[in-house]
């Protein structure tokens, strides 16, 4: 086992600090005001600068790094903001992985490499409003005819919903009961059928975009399964992958929170003395930095353990439900640190505070993923229908 990080992951590390810290602040607050999207140009200086697609296979256009290079990258992106993180999540350890691994060689070379180059954003699509937790009820039909696809439902909970190229939509394919007849479908925007709901009002995720897709009799091409019916086990061990991503997003709120909190308790002064100089500050930084350092600790383990292929359910879990909780506590702590600054909307914490609740809810809620934990501690599956 080990703790410390190689010669190149650090220079990575620094390279993406370096950048998201000179080059991203100003454009994080103009998504959060705006609630828009990063524009494509600023996508395409991701790619640029190698940022994404870090763990995909060179061949397909990625650097051809491991799970923990491209999650210690996130994490520097997520600590200036969730919005300006998003493309790097989406290309690393997002939809795109599941495409790579499981989709038809033709739509995996046309669509890898051109998420790869910035040229082409796919978000992942599975809720619906009467799944989510439960996601085997879900409804959305594709049918089979020839060499098209026909598929019709309501998807909902979209982040990326109305500005991505692209959907790796969760549907069923078959007539077969519960998760035996779900797989995947690429739905582009454009395609016929295709429609969107108005753009969702969240309390946080501000520059992750969110809607509801319509699909009435939407036509894509057959070549577009991703992943035929009965696949549903393979696309959620993709989406462990995912796990890990969305436990890093949480982890840069936390760890970026806590790394302002450090200037600001050593440059704040009250009674005449820099308020760090009080044990009770003291205390709460220590605290701080205990929960960060286990969030980050158990993600890179789950990454490790994988050896760049899939996590496991158990490890992925663990990660995100810790670094999901840790997140609203230590936000919360360096909130009440920085006071009446703390609760400002002209300074990021407030913004950290309430992406923070997000990360715990998308992506399989906190206590969903202590059900994973106590399945896979006992090697048996709940049925919560009964």
């Amino acid at each position: 086992m080990n703790f410390t990080m190689t010669a190149d992951q650090r220079e990575l590390q620094a390279a993406a600090r370096d950048f998201a810290r000179a080059e991203l602040p100003a454009i994080a607050t103009e998504l959060e005001r705006d609630n828009k999207p990063p524009s494509h140009d600023l996508v395409r200086r991701y790619a640029e600068m190698g940022f994404l697609g870090i763990n995909v296979p060179s061949e397909l256009g990625g650097l051809g790094l491991g799970n923990l290079e491209a999650l210690i990258v996130l994490e520097e992106f997520a600590k200036i903001s969730s919005a300006v993180a998003f493309p790097i999540f989406e290309s690393s350890v997002g939809p795109v992985r599941a495409i790579e691994l499981f989709a038809p060689e033709s739509l995996k070379r046309r669509v890898v490499p051109a998420v790869c180059r910035g040229e082409m954003v796919v978000a992942v699509s599975m809720s619906e409003p009467d799944a989510g937790s439960a996601l085997t009820d879900l409804k959305t039909k594709a049918v089979v005819q020839g060499d098209k696809v026909i598929v019709n439902g309501t998807k909902r909970w979209c982040s990326g919903g109305g500005h991505a190229d692209a959907y790796l939509v969760y549907c069923r394919l078959s007539d077969e009961p519960g998760a035996r007849s779900i797989g995947a479908v690429l739905v582009e925007k454009g395609a016929p059928g295709l429609t969107f709901g108005p753009n969702e009002q969240l309390m946080g995720f501000r520059g992750i975009p969110s809607s509801d897709l319509y699909f009435d009799n939407c036509e894509i091409p057959a070549e577009n399964i991703v992943v035929p019916a009965g696949g549903f086990k393979k696309l959620m061990e993709a989406f462990d992958l995912e796990r890990c991503g969305n436990a890093t997003m949480a982890l840069g709120q936390a760890s970026g929170a806590l790394e302002d909190v450090c200037v600001y308790v050593q440059e704040r002064k009250q009674f005449g003395k820099p308020i760090a100089e009080f044990q009770a500050v003291q205390l709460k930084l220590a605290e701080m930095q205990m929960k960060v350092d286990a969030a980050r600790l158990l993600i890179w383990r789950a990454a490790s353990n994988a050896q760049d292929g899939l996590p496991s359910v158990l490890d992925s879990s663990l990660g995100k439900c810790f670094a999901n909780t840790i997140a609203r506590e230590v936000t919360g702590d360096a909130l009440q640190l920085m006071g009446a600054y703390g609760y400002s909307k002209d300074f990021p914490m407030e913004r950290r505070l309430r992406d923070s609740w997000g990360w715990g809810i998308a992506g399989g809620a906190i206590d969903i993923q202590k059900t994973n934990i106590a399945a896979a501690m006992l090697g048996r599956r709940f049925d919560q229908r009964r």
